[in-house]
């Protein structure tokens, strides 16, 4: 009786057991609740739109892609538990998920013990380089710095007083630490820099602004470098309405907003004001009409705006997928080597490459927003800029290297000068 059931429990056990062995199981991981979904929601549809366009061409080595998808709701510490829960329960090859450094932070160590892969599509602070984690948005080096540059050039506007304006976390204030050091080198003296840091739920913007045009009524030309993430960004901007800011004499150069965060306010009120990306949707190139294109397509023409990180997940995917090809499996080992030196044409009209400190090189952009509540690429870096994983204006982190092959295989070791010889 028993061999009969055990046999009968098998012959329902093993389609199970080979239709898991038929997929290649994707893991997405970003906030689809809380005040983080304006900006992350999009691109768990992003994965799913790619997994379902890979799928129609055949999947990957004659497997189905398989999407796991699972929401963190904007709470950093349910963002380890759901990557342990990918890893771990789910087995899935890769993940792509994450926006904020404070979640990237906390589920690094999860994919590090399980040796797991996260593809993470956000502009960040730089200062950290992982062999379990491939960085797909911008390092200061290809964002926030020349972003700063431009403004400071005849060009942006010889601007000579900042006033750096961002979200109460660790993107925000470790990219103003290093942009703080760099304008020190620059020249500009301590008192021609402020900063605030803001609540994630800031919703009140009131003072905040009052105080920004109070620091620029020095005489100095003035602008703001914004540092705010998530649905804060539709508060602060309807309250630069409000305030009726000029973009002309106080400009905000946003890092980490984008068309999608402003699409229920008054864009032709804002228009002058600037954003830093390595991708604007308004971007000209055959890539860019066939990724809008396929965006749209997928939504059934509800919804045709796409931003930097959408692209940056396309990047990333497209990179994996061809080093799953590349190496004949998803073996997390085997994929992690063939992504270094993958190439992809991007939307932005670059071709872009993946280095072995795990950062893309990427092109720099800066849009300014037209009344029409689209950004207009003023100014693009001429090519790709390769990422400075640790910042050469903190003296910290000055001498540190991120090389993931042979001889290095580190993230953040001390390289060697001929002193220490």
């Amino acid at each position: 009786m028993l061999s009969m059931m055990f046999t009968v429990w098998l012959g329902f056990a093993a389609p199970t057991a080979r239709a898991a062995e038929d997929t290649i199981k994707v893991g997405i991981l970003h906030s689809l609740t809380g005040t983080m979904a304006i900006s992350e929601a999009v691109l768990k549809d992003t994965v799913l739109m790619l997994i379902a366009d890979q799928n129609k061409k055949g999947g990957l080595l004659g497997k189905k892609l398989e999407p796991i998808v699972v929401d963190p709701a904007s709470d950093w510490g349910a963002f380890a538990a759901k990557a342990s829960d990918l890893l771990v329960k789910e087995k899935v090859a890769a993940v792509f998920g994450c926006w904020t450094s404070l979640s990237r932070k906390a589920v690094l160590p999860v994919f590090e013990q399980h040796n797991g892969l996260l593809y993470y599509p956000v502009q960040y602070e730089g200062e950290e380089s992982s062999r379990n984690i491939f960085y797909l948005g911008a390092a200061p080096s290809q964002q926030s710095i020349p972003a700063v540059r431009y403004l400071m050039s005849k060009e942006g506007g010889n601007v000579r007083r900042w006033f750096l304006l961002g979200t109460d976390y660790l993107y925000p204030r470790k990219t103003n630490q290093i942009l703080s050091a760099y304008l020190a080198v620059e020249g500009v003296a301590p008192e021609d820099i402020t900063s605030i840091y803001a609540s994630p739920h800031q919703s009140d913007w009131r003072e905040i602004v009052e105080s920004v045009k109070a620091f620029a009524a020095a005489g100095k030309k003035t602008a703001v470098i914004s540092t705010v993430t998530g649905e804060s960004n539709t508060h602060l901007y309807a309250e630069l309405i409000k305030q009726q800011v000029d973009a002309s004499k106080i400009p905000f150069m946003a890092l980490s907003v984008s068309e999608r965060e402003l699409r229920s306010v008054d864009l032709g009120k804002l228009a002058g004001h600037m954003a830093a990306r390595n991708y604007f949707q308004s971007v000209k190139s055959a890539e860019n009409d066939a990724f809008i294109k396929m965006w749209s397509n997928f939504n059934e023409q509800s919804d045709k705006t796409t931003n930097d990180a959408m692209e940056a997940t396309l990047i990333g995917f497209r990179m994996w997928a061809q080093a799953v090809s590349q190496a004949g499996t998803p073996d997390v080992n085997a994929v992690r080597q063939a992504m270094y030196g993958q190439r992809v044409r991007a939307p932005s009209g670059f071709e872009v490459v993946m280095n072995t400190n795990h950062h893309l090189s990427k092109p720099v952009m800066i849009g300014k927003l037209e009344a029409s509540g689209s950004y207009d690429v003023v100014w693009r870096s001429i090519s790709p800029i390769k990422a400075s994983v640790w910042s050469r204006y903190l003296p910290e982190s000055a001498r540190r290297i991120a090389d993931w092959t042979f001889p290095w295989v580190c993230g953040g070791c001390i390289e060697p000068t001929y002193k220490d010889w």
